[in-house]
């Protein structure tokens, strides 16, 4: 126990300081939804995301961007979100579409749901407090925009939420309770409706994308300048309104660099020979604004001007036009070399600024040494000139035409251009912001509007978006002052790690990949993990993949060892794991209560294999106080993730109605069609009995062995068993006890324990024929397959046969047996013992139980 609470601390201190080591880190993930298949379409919403996303990119987010999300295609989105903001300073979400309230708890409409049946709502649309919630376990300031304050646009009223029938409210969306540090934005206020309006974009998308764009200004003043927008906009019939209860400062639009300027810089200047360029490099503001110059302090000795003007003291000057200044000094003022000093500042959009200095040394230019100086620096001048034109060329080729190859949810990677000057006069500004994921420095994240010095390219990376593989194009405009440039483009392609593709696993909130079942897992694994781990030793998702393939290939001790540091780094699934290999004994001792408070630690995080064993458990009281509410909630949150086994355990709880839970069959159905949608195979087969017996649907034996042998031929333990059954008492089909046999079998070697049970009951149904010792050998198996003891009868009936059928049935599974342990115990325990032995030696799909 004190292990488990060393881990489980751990675990939570790693979760804690993870804000620290990814500071500054912003995501927001925008949604447009319009085309609605079965309701009225809206037009603005699309348009709204386009927009919307530009202003977060403009912002220096990370942006994920997605229009017309069916509810599946919003589950994997949102997946890869959270992977994302793990560990993020700011998570946003902005969502435009239909939404509106069903008993105080608010919903996002995909475009697919149709919400015919009461159960409907739970498998089609999003409950905007599950968003919310994983978004806490992600980051540490949660933002929620939504302009989805709708009527209910579908005919019924009524539907299921938890344990209750409820009827939903008529207009818009109900008010949300924020946590701490969070702000949910809606466009109107509770219980009213938003409007689409005449434009392209709605009133309220149109007013946030302008007004979020104003720098250096807090989340809170940016919507009380929208809701002013708005109220304007529609004549006071639709007023903002949000629930803050942020304590830190929100800044959309961060403006706080100084436009950029070289250290002191020198020149030597003649007298007497008219204007002189003095070759001051043009201020560079790195956010992409633009720069103007004042003189602060002028020449002494001469005058400043600009295109045959003179540029007085405090008068403004474009930024770009600071290269061609030019210094007057007349004949006579310098009689011997003279030190002279000229001052002046920068100042860009945001009210930023910086100092620049130029010492000049003032030399006659009258005489034959005036005319050697002048030709002196005039070959100077035309040598820099030239030098600058071989920086810019050599830059570009730096860039051109490069190809990179970047690894996906490993952080931020350097680009190693190589760059070739750093020369302060040199410098990058983006004309190309790559489509997915995020280009950054270490002191901050560029935007498609940044600029960069030379000096700065070196430390140039790039992060690619988990989830989006098509390779992006990134351009650049090098140049060193404002009549001198060069574009440049190069292709960055995201690369998955060769760990991530042999063994991620499905609906790991901090995985990469959609991930590989257990026994998909091929034998090139460990090595392609331990790979990753050395090259990447602070990416836990690594160490849980290690993990993962070490079990694959039966090293128990030195997987379950990874899988526990993968679990101190925070790798939340591998917390999830040391739950499950503690409840079912795989590498240790069956504890149940570790199982549960490592299950509760992983569900507390957001991960649905977590809230599906942890809610599992609450539910029916597995080693826990039952606490049914909570259980169904927690496989209820599963469920909408996507976790097909949570949809599984509540169609069983609404088949049969438990724990005060009622039945409700249509409601179960509404689950497993949901499951079979998402290509599960215990689904195809829960769903093939309830077509088989007709609950919740009309009774269809066709349509249930289509479902039970497409379970069957995807690998699911169950499924033989219950086309057996159709088999051995010919229901739908014509019966074959020959058939049943062989799918009975096929169900006992998949780990079976109610099919090896009936595969037993089969043989000694043959009466006089029946051969003791294989009915024994099977009641063996349900025994030890039914690690929840949920058959007590396979135990009793293996009682009742003598000592002959048995020892026949012992060394028969002793043959079996690779390894030679001895057995101890009762004739029945050995029996138990040795045919677990021979189930585990063949390597099943552990994933499966």
């Amino acid at each position: 126990m004190l292990r488990l609470c060393g881990i489980i601390a751990a675990f939570i201190l790693v979760s804690l300081t993870a804000f620290e080591a990814c500071a500054d880190r912003r995501v927001a993930l925008v949604i447009g939804n319009s085309d609605y298949r079965d309701i009225p379409a809206l037009k603005n919403p699309a348009k709204d995301a386009e927009d919307v996303s530009a202003t977060f990119r403009l912002a220096g987010f990370e942006v994920f961007v997605a229009e017309n999300l069916t509810k599946q295609q919003f589950e994997g989105q949102f997946r890869d979100y959270l992977a994302a903001i793990d560990g993020a300073d700011l998570a946003v979400v902005y969502y435009s579409g239909h939404g509106f309230q069903i008993g105080g708890e608010n919903f996002l409409i995909p475009v697919d749901a149709s919400l015919k049946k009461a159960a409907d709502i739970e498998v089609q649309a999003i409950k905007l407090n599950d968003v919310l919630e994983q978004l806490r376990s992600k980051s540490k300031i949660q933002v929620i925009i939504l302009d989805a304050c709708r009527n209910n646009p579908f005919p019924r009223n009524n539907y299921w939420l938890r344990d209750q029938l409820v009827t939903a409210g008529n207009t818009g969306l109900a008010q949300v309770r924020s946590s701490l540090n969070t702000l949910i934005a809606f466009a109107t206020e509770p219980g009213a409706v938003a409007y689409d309006g005449s434009g392209d974009l709605s009133p309220f998308s149109s007013a946030f994308s302008r007004r979020a764009l104003a720098p250096n200004q807090e989340i809170r003043t940016v919507m009380s300048a929208v809701r002013r927008d708005v109220v304007q906009a529609t004549n006071g019939m639709q007023v903002p309104w949000e629930n803050s209860s942020l304590i830190d400062d929100v800044v959309l639009v961060r403006r706080s660099n100084r436009p950029s300027l070289p250290p002191v810089l020198e020149k030597v200047v003649l007298s007497g020979v008219g204007p002189v360029a003095l070759g001051l490099p043009e201020p560079v503001d790195v956010d992409g604004g633009a720069v103007s110059v004042s003189i602060e302090r002028p020449p002494a000795m001469g005058r400043l001007m600009l295109d045959g003007k003179d540029v007085e003291v405090g008068e403004p000057i474009a930024g770009k036009d600071l290269p061609r200044l030019q210094m007057d000094v007349p004949k006579g003022a310098a009689t011997q070399d003279e030190v002279d000093m000229l001052a002046y500042a920068t100042h860009d959009n945001w009210g930023g600024g910086s100092q620049g200095i130029l010492v000049f040394r003032v030399k006659s230019g009258e005489g034959a040494a005036g005319q050697q100086i002048m030709a002196s620096l005039e070959a100077e001048q035309k040598q820099q000139v030239l030098e600058r034109g071989i920086h810019i060329t050599g830059a570009a080729e730096a860039i051109e035409n490069r190809k990179l190859d970047i690894p996906v949810g490993v952080g931020p990677v350097a680009l190693n251009l190589d760059f070739p000057t750093d020369d302060p006069a040199v410098s990058l500004k983006v004309s190309g912001y790559p489509a997915t994921g995020t280009l950054s420095l270490p002191d901050r994240t560029l935007s498609p509007q940044s600029s960069l010095l030379a000096g700065e390219v070196d430390h140039l990376r790039y992060e690619p978006q988990i989830g989006a593989g098509a390779p992006v194009v990134v351009g650049f405009e090098i140049r060193a002052d404002s009549s001198s440039s060069k574009p440049a483009t190069m292709k960055i392609s995201p690369t998955v790690d060769a760990c991530d593709t042999a063994a991620g696993e499905p609906l790991d909130l901090q995985g990469v990949v959609p991930g590989l079942l257990p026994n998909e897992i091929g034998a090139g694994a460990v090595a392609a993990c331990e790979a990753a781990v050395k090259t990447y030793p602070d990416v836990a998702r690594f160490r849980y993949e290690l993990g993962r393939a070490l079990l694959a290939a039966g090293k128990v001790a030195e997987a379950k060892t990874a899988i526990e540091d993968a679990a101190k780094k925070g790798h939340v699934r591998a917390v999830f794991e040391l739950g499950y290999l503690n409840a079912t004994g795989t590498g240790t001792a069956i504890d149940r209560t570790q199982a549960n408070a490592l299950y509760k630690a992983a569900a507390d995080k957001g991960d649905p294999y977590g809230m599906t064993s942890w809610g599992r458990a609450l539910f029916n009281g597995y080693g826990v106080n039952r606490d049914t509410a909570k259980g169904l909630d927690l496989l209820l949150k599963a469920a909408a993730m996507g976790h097909t086994y949570a949809m599984n355990d509540l169609a069983a709880i609404f088949t049969e109605g438990r724990n005060g839970v009622p039945a409700d069959p249509a409601r179960a159905v509404a689950f497993l069609q949901a499951g079979v949608q998402r290509q599960d195979m215990y689904s195809m087969n829960l769903l093939g009995r309830n077509y088989l017996a007709g609950q919740g649907i009309d009774k269809d034996p066709k349509a249930a062995q289509a479902l039970f042998q497409q379970a069957t031929d995807l690998g699911q333990p169950y499924a033989p068993g219950s086309l057996a059954r159709m088999y051995r008492d010919g229901v739908g089909v014509r019966q074959d006890p020959a058939e049943a046999q062989r799918l009975f079998e096929l169900a006992t070697a998949r780990g079976d324990y109610s099919g090896a049970y009936d595969r037993a009951a089969l043989e000694m149904a043959k009466g006089d024929s029946a051969d003791q010792a294989v009915a024994v050998r099977f009641l063996a198996f349900a025994v030890a397959l039914d690690l929840r003891k949920e058959l007590p009868d396979a135990k009793k009936s293996l009682a009742q046969f003598g000592t002959k059928p048995k020892t026949v049935a012992l060394d028969a599974l002793r043959q079996q047996l690779k390894s030679k342990t001895p057995l101890s115990g009762s004739l029945d325990t050995q029996l138990v013992s040795a045919a677990r032995g021979v189930w585990e030696e063949a390597n099943p799909r552990r994933d499966l139980f």
